[in-house]
């Protein structure tokens, strides 16, 4: 005789294992990934019973309400659940593993003790009721025929040994509630479905819904099977490639909606057509446009080319895109003056270049580069070349651009692919001819593996070639001859002499301070003002405060720092006003003010000791910010004639350095100095400031200043700055900067500056109000030098 199958319980408490998404049907195997200790301990538990023990393998399944509970109670779980047996484990990864359950039977939970990861289910058996047999059969027979129709629907897509095993087990079975069961797990009902039917115990009415819910998928099926047909109907040989657009306008089609698809491409073939573009792009464009009428608008494809078009579309290319210059010379220059304090040669340019194009108009005329320190209003004076013309003005900025792409763009074929900057800009300038500022020209990246910035944009600046600039996402030649490009440049030396040779460079100096207090007082305090919500003449600041914020909170070539300071004064005042407060709403700010607003003093005089020093001397450097003070130390020490320079020096520094103490040794004589002086001493040559880096060959008068200081004890002036590059011989040679240098003497409160004698061209340079409070003494030999700036050893302090 067979074994007798062990009699499952009709009640009682067993494991419990929560399913977040998936539901379980009695007759069903399933695997379950388990991850949960609670759910691990559960069939661990199930599975250590003994084998002739009736609950061995035995859990209850339960599917929950929300699947983010991590420890549910019953309330958490439907109240339905199945009856399951544990087929198979494997052990995964710690803590985890893969259990395959079968469904016995339904049955309702009653409650659920958690007790650490322990998890059990008090349960007891669902009674199922048949209700008319005649009619369940009946309901069972049309289900089977039912999946065998939707069966033979999916053949197509869904041809496999699996399905067609469990269809034949379907097909067998005769039990009407183990039929609705199957059929629904065979035909992959959502899971609410399914729960739906776990929950309906009344078998009739469960067959019932497993009808429905099949039945709803069967006319799915034959809706896209005729919809299939249907294209395939309206399709030629040549028109497979569309199969899915067909597809798509049969669908609209059967909607009833019209081909808004269409609507947009005309509007866009509009647009283009509107555009006059030249015969190229006109055809470029043409071609795109019949290969976008025959992809799916959907696809990424249809995407590309839809934003190419709105490219072509939006760039402006004919005449009806061109703005009409005004050339009004009396106006500009009126401009110029009401914007811009100073510059007066840079302003007297600009006039000539504007009276040039009212000339002749259709000559190109040169490419301007504004060079000088941030704040000086380079980015300004380009905005009134735009307002000058009439034009209408655009900037890009190259600061950090390492990809030559950046300019010309990237092949569509790339994905993301973008145009240029220069297209981009031309875009949202609207017009054929603006004013194009490309900011910060000097900070374009290196040569390098991902290409050249600046040998991409000599084609766009080159007069012979931009009538034909071709950015490599627009694929064909774009006219920028109309184009005023203007350039902007903190240094010249980072720009490549090929790129340099095509630029007419105008350099802009730092302001002096009397400039800078004017600006203040003129332009930047009533601008400060309006913008802050304060009424004309609501605040007043002294020329006095504004020469206290120019030299003890700013120091700088431009204003760019004076004007946050000044905006952070009238904050404090728009405040004090808003809150009604006497103490901080003062309309007349004075030097008590900016202590209180602004904190103490942040720069101080730079002559540190104001007594004449031994060995150490003032020299002038340059900067891309301005000139600055450059000050030298030297001195001697016990040692055997080593000689060390340091202050984070450049290799031309050094060598200048080298030259000057050679020069000392071989007129040692000379200058009442022991020949043999390194024979026992070491000397040390620093550059205070050792964070910032230092070259250059201007510093050779200072170090040799210093150095002869140092060893004959004569003290040198710290009154009296220098500046010029030394020979071997004493000779004193022409350096670089002199405008800028001397404004930083001028600031630091110098009043004798040292030049070389072939600087003296350079005098006109500097602003007459600088000129009359300083004495430039232009020397050519480093005995001049030596005179003017050491002591007599009679009046030298003590070093």
């Amino acid at each position: 005789m067979p074994p007798t199958p062990p009699q499952r319980p009709r009640a009682g408490v067993l494991p419990l294992l929560p399913l977040r998404t998936l539901t379980l049907l009695p007759g069903l195997a399933q695997p379950v990934e388990l991850g949960r200790a609670a759910s691990v301990d559960a069939v661990r538990r199930a599975r250590e019973r003994p084998a002739d023990d009736p609950l061995h393998n035995l859990v209850v399944v339960a599917t929950q309400r929300d699947a983010m509970v991590e420890r549910p109670r019953r309330d958490d779980l439907h109240h339905v659940g199945v009856l399951a047996e544990i087929t198979q484990a494997l052990q995964g990864m710690p803590g985890r593993m893969t259990a395959v359950v079968r469904g016995i039977e339904r049955v309702r939970i009653l409650d659920v003790e958690l007790e650490g990861t322990r998890c059990d289910a008090q349960f007891q058996r669902a009674r199922e009721t048949m209700g008319d047999p005649t009619l369940a059969y009946a309901y069972a027979g049309a289900l089977q025929d039912l999946v065998k129709q939707y069966e033979a629907l999916q053949n197509s897509n869904n041809k496999n040994r699996q399905r067609a095993q469990t269809l034949a087990v379907l097909m067998a079975e005769r039990a009407p509630a183990t039929v609705a069961d199957l059929a629904a797990a065979h035909v992959g009902l959502e899971h609410g479905e399914l729960v739906e039917i776990l929950h309906e115990l009344t078998i009739t009415e469960r067959l019932r819904k497993v009808i429905e819910f099949v039945s709803h998928r069967v006319h799915v099926l034959q809706v896209r099977r005729d919809l299939d047909r249907h294209v395939r109907d309206h399709l030629s040989r040549h028109e497979q490639e569309a199969l899915l657009r067909h597809k798509l306008r049969a669908i609209r089609s059967e909607l009833g909606e019209g081909e808004e698809d269409e609507r947009w491409i005309d509007e866009l073939e509009e647009r283009i057509a509107a555009a006059e573009l030249p015969p190229d792009a006109q055809s470029m464009a043409d071609r795109e446009l019949a290969r976008l009428r025959r992809m799916n608008p959907q696809s990424g494809e249809a995407t590309i080319s839809r934003t190419w078009l709105e490219l072509v579309a939006d760039l402006p290319w004919g005449p009806a895109r061109t703005t009409t210059d005004t050339l009004d010379i009396a106006a500009a220059r009126t401009l110029l003056e009401r914007e811009h304090y100073g510059l007066d040669k840079v302003k007297k340019r600009l006039v000539e270049y504007l009276g040039v194009r009212k000339l002749a108009p259709g000559k190109r005329g040169p490419i301007l580069c504004l060079v000088g320190p941030p704040g000086v209003g380079k980015t300004s004076l380009g905005r009134s070349i735009a307002q000058a013309l009439g034009r209408k003005f655009v900037r890009a900025s190259l600061g950090g651009v390492r990809d030559d792409a950046e300019i010309r763009g990237h092949r569509r074929t790339y994905v993301g692919a973008l145009p240029g900057r220069i297209l981009q800009s031309m875009r949202r300038a609207g017009s054929t001819n603006p004013v194009f500022l490309l900011d910060e020209i000097d900070k374009l990246a290196a040569p390098d593996l991902r290409g050249d910035p600046a040998g991409a944009l000599l084609e766009a600046l080159d007069p012979e070639q931009n009538a034909a600039f071709e950015d490599h996402y627009l694929g064909t030649g774009y006219d920028l001859s109309k184009v005023v490009f203007v350039c902007t440049a903190n240094d010249l030396g980072p720009i490549p002499t090929v790129l340099k040779d095509r630029l007419e460079i105008i350099e802009l100096a730092g302001y002096t301070i009397e400039e800078k207090i004017a600006i203040a007082r003129d332009y930047l305090v009533p601008r400060a003002v309006a913008e802050h919500g304060l009424g004309p003449g609501a605040v007043t600041i002294a020329d006095d405060v504004l020469e206290a914020l120019v030299v003890q909170y700013t120091r700088e070539s431009g204003v760019r720092n004076l004007q946050r300071e000044v905006e952070a004064l009238l904050r404090d005042t728009a405040m004090g006003l808003a809150e009604g407060s006497h103490e901080g709403a003062a309309r007349t700010i004075t030097a008590e003010h900016l202590a209180k607003v602004l904190g103490p003093p942040r720069f101080h005089d730079e002559i540190v000791d104001k007594q004449p020093t031994v060995g150490t001397v003032v020299g002038l450097g340059w900067t891309p910010v301005g000139g600055r003070l450059l000050f030298v130390e030297a001195t001697t020490t016990p040692g055997d004639g080593s000689v060390r320079l340091t202050g984070r020096l450049g290799e031309v520094m050094r060598e200048s350095a080298e030259t000057a103490l050679s020069l000392v040794r071989s007129r040692a004589d000379a200058w009442g100095i022991d020949r043999n002086f390194l024979r026992d001493r070491d000397v040390h040559v620093h550059f205070p400031g050792g964070g910032v880096p230092k070259d250059g060959p201007s510093a050779g008068i200072t170090v040799t200043t210093a150095l002869i200081s140092t060893l004959t004890g004569r003290a040198a002036r710290t009154d009296l700055a220098m500046t010029g590059e030394i020979t071997l011989r004493g000779r004193v040679l022409p350096i670089g900067g002199v405008r800028e240098k001397v404004l930083a003497a001028h600031r630091a409160g110098i009043r004798d500056v040292v030049l070389p004698l072939r600087n003296r061209k350079d005098e006109p340079e500097i602003p007459d109000a600088v000129r009359s409070t300083l004495r430039l003494h232009f020397v050519s030999h480093i005995d001049e030098v030596l005179a003017l700036a050491l002591l007599q050893p009679a009046a030298a302090a003590t070093p």
